[in-house]
């Protein structure tokens, strides 16, 4: 039986701006696809932007892995501008596996990639997954339960005790551990790697804090991280296993200097009651930068 795709749309506040976007729901009758109702336990979103190289094969490790798993998940993929076949490669993949689903941006960006994925996914858990597959899929049953105790939101680190960074040139971990420094003294201190491109939301964390997400560059973890701890959410680091990659799309001068700049906006944003509750807002007080 061939696939039925169904195309939805919708639309995100970004900046003031209304930013639309297309859902091409593939599914079959192989496998079990999730109906619209259901809530399956994992919702793995994957913010991909020329990815038709390094995607197929991260989707195939991730259709092993869940295969051996017993809990419902879903996986999303989010195309954001990209010029080569990464919608078509992902679309072919979810033909066959009806847990897969695909989503087009209008707008480049993986801030914005990310925010448009964690809202239109349905688990209980939200995990973020960089389309490299840098951290072995396996390791994301550490932020799952009972393994979170309790924690609202948990974020991978590649420092401390228990991680280890395989084949990263010390150079680039130098200017991480800078940016790191400069995160901790402007924005959120407590942290060891607010960067990394894997982190888990519980839905109420998920929804709360990527419904009020602003920024759709590279300073989006800082900013959801800074609204999280004021907002008292219980965040955990959880030690990992990091492979680097040679075809990183991190510049490591230019995004830098962009983080500077979008920890400038959060604080802005902070200070103008952008990121308050809807019910906190004042009536003359508009969501926008």
């Amino acid at each position: 039986m061939a696939a039925a795709k169904q195309v939805l749309s919708a639309k995100f506040q970004v900046q003031g701006q209304e930013i639309p976007s297309q859902m091409d729901s593939s599914t079959s009758n192989r496998g079990n696809a999730l109906s619209d109702e259901k809530h399956p336990l994992l919702s793995i979103v994957i913010p991909a932007h020329n990815e038709e190289a390094r995607l197929p094969p991260s989707l195939e490790k991730i259709d092993t892995f869940l295969k051996t798993q017993s809990f419902e998940a879903e996986v999303i993929v989010v195309e954001n501008g990209s010029i080569d076949r990464t919608v078509e490669v992902a679309e072919e993949f979810a033909k066959t596996h009806p847990y897969v689903r695909v989503i087009e941006a209008a707008v480049r960006g993986k801030g914005l990639a990310v925010k448009v994925g964690m809202l239109a996914a349905r688990g209980e858990y939200r995990f973020i997954c960089d389309a490299d597959l840098s951290m072995p899929i396996e390791e994301i049953v550490r932020f799952l339960p009972p393994n979170i105790n309790g924690h609202d939101v948990i974020i991978a680190t590649r420092e401390g005790p228990g991680a280890n960074r395989v084949g990263e040139p010390s150079y680039r971990h130098f200017i991480g551990r800078i940016n790191n420094l400069i995160i901790k003294l402007t924005a959120v201190r407590g942290f060891e790697d607010t960067q990394c491109g894997f982190k888990m939301f519980n839905r109420k964390a998920a929804e709360d804090l990527f419904g009020v997400q602003q920024m759709i560059g590279i300073g989006f973890d800082i900013e959801l991280l800074f609204i999280a701890k004021r907002r008292g959410y219980h965040i955990k680091e959880v030690p990992i296993t990091w492979y680097f990659d040679a075809d990183s799309r991190m510049r490591l001068v230019g995004d830098s200097l962009n983080l500077l700049v979008e920890i400038w906006q959060i604080r802005r944003n902070w200070y103008r009651g952008i990121y308050a509750k809807r019910e906190e807002r004042q009536p003359d007080r508009q969501p926008t930068v």
